[in-house]
């Protein structure tokens, strides 16, 4: 099997991602028809194209919309390279900012900004744009990224683009062989197949054949068949695509954010602590008060917050974190998470997982200083 790896699609709505990829690949990502007849992306796409490098590249295509933030963070979460696309007749909008600010937090590897739709501007248009894209991105994980100026009508700067992307995928850092996890975002049945299941893969691989768990419920499965980009595959390794036929359970076992893994691999956590900052720009602290959702891998969870060293955590900051999750989540120390607050309904933060099975504490009263209140360390 080649070299794969997968890119993830970001920016505002109706900015032109789904149609860069059908331009790029062939192949339309949006998959239901609400979504062809209104012209707008409401879940997870999926396509893929061979570079002129030869490798292959697997886009996971998300909504622009702010209503369906949560399907965007299911496909970005697992995935630290980016296409990150801005029209230039538009420039800068929320969505761009908030879609920054969450790729930010998330720590993505590298990315490449495509500027869209340079067929309805003129070129000073165009340089005023990429002025203003360059500067929004400058201090974040995608500062330094190429600026790819492209028309999907036109296919002007579509070779650019694909030279971009080979580039992005020959630096970016190898994977770390460690434990198999497939983040399923998407789970089906077909007609004399079975149960199938689709996600993006990393850690170590996986192969036809194999025993595997389905964290967090616990159940047990085998391996019937793998697929990459529609071929039959023996085994995938990360980081790719993969849709896995599999025995031994039902479509009712699983959902997406769940993970795919070698048995008793993984053990599933409804508390751990991190280290939190919040997104740039926040206009208001973060406090342990209000209701949040936490976002891992793929997985999306109505959760608490405690801030150590006094409860609030003011923009510009980083404090150790307490969260409890009411849906067990498969966190690795180092993995990344976005907080969300369900309120505003808004990003307000994001970080890294240190310890995902903290000691809990043997009193609810609140220590007296912020050394007593440190986290325990992470364990493995």
């Amino acid at each position: 099997m080649n070299e794969l790896r997968v890119v993830a699609t970001a920016g505002h709505v109706d900015h032109g991602k789904s149609s860069l990829i059908v331009r790029l690949t062939g192949m339309d990502p949006d998959r239901w028809e609400e979504e062809k007849r209104r012209g707008l992306t409401i879940d997870l796409g999926y396509a893929w194209c061979e570079l002129p490098s030869g490798r292959e590249v697997g886009f996971v295509d998300v909504p622009g919309h702010e209503r369906f933030i949560a399907n965007m963070l299911a496909g970005v979460g697992p995935v630290r390279l980016i296409l990150f696309v801005v029209a230039a007749n538009e420039g800068w909008r929320q969505q761009s900012e908030e879609h920054l600010a969450i790729l930010d937090v998330l720590g993505v590897a590298g990315g490449v900004v495509a500027l869209t739709k340079r067929d309805l501007v003129n070129e000073e248009a165009l340089d005023l744009a990429e002025e203003e894209i360059r500067e929004h991105i400058e201090g974040t994980s995608l500062s330094g990224a190429p600026i790819v100026r492209v028309s999907a009508e036109t296919g002007e700067g579509l070779d650019d683009l694909r030279a971009a992307l080979d580039d992005l995928l020959r630096d970016a850092p190898h994977p770390a062989h460690e434990r198999a996890r497939l983040f399923i975002d998407r789970v089906f049945t077909i007609a004399g197949a079975g149960t199938v299941v689709t996600g993006t893969l990393g850690g170590d691989r996986l192969a036809v054949g194999d025993e595997v768990e389905l964290y967090p419920r616990g159940k047990t499965a085998r391996i019937r068949s793998l697929q990459t980009h529609k071929r039959n595959e023996d085994h995938a390794d990360p980081v790719t695509r993969v849709a896995a036929n599999l025995v031994g359970t039902g479509r009712q076992d699983l959902a997406r954010g769940d993970v795919v893994g070698a048995p008793g691999s993984w053990r599933p956590t409804t508390v751990f602590d991190g280290m939190l900052r919040p997104v740039r720009g926040l206009p208001h602290p973060i406090t342990s008060r209000g209701a949040f959702k936490i976002y891992a891998g793929a997985a999306e969870t109505d959760a608490r917050l405690r801030v150590f060293g006094g409860g609030r955590l003011e923009a510009g900051q980083e404090a150790f974190v307490r969260i409890a999750t009411t849906r067990p989540l498969v966190v690795d120390v180092f993995d990344r998470f976005v907080l969300r607050e369900t309120g505003r309904q808004e990003t307000v933060g994001g970080g890294s997982v240190l310890d995902r099975a903290p000691r809990r504490p043997a009193t609810t009263c609140r220590p007296s200083s912020p050394t007593s209140e440190a986290p325990s360390g992470h364990r493995t």
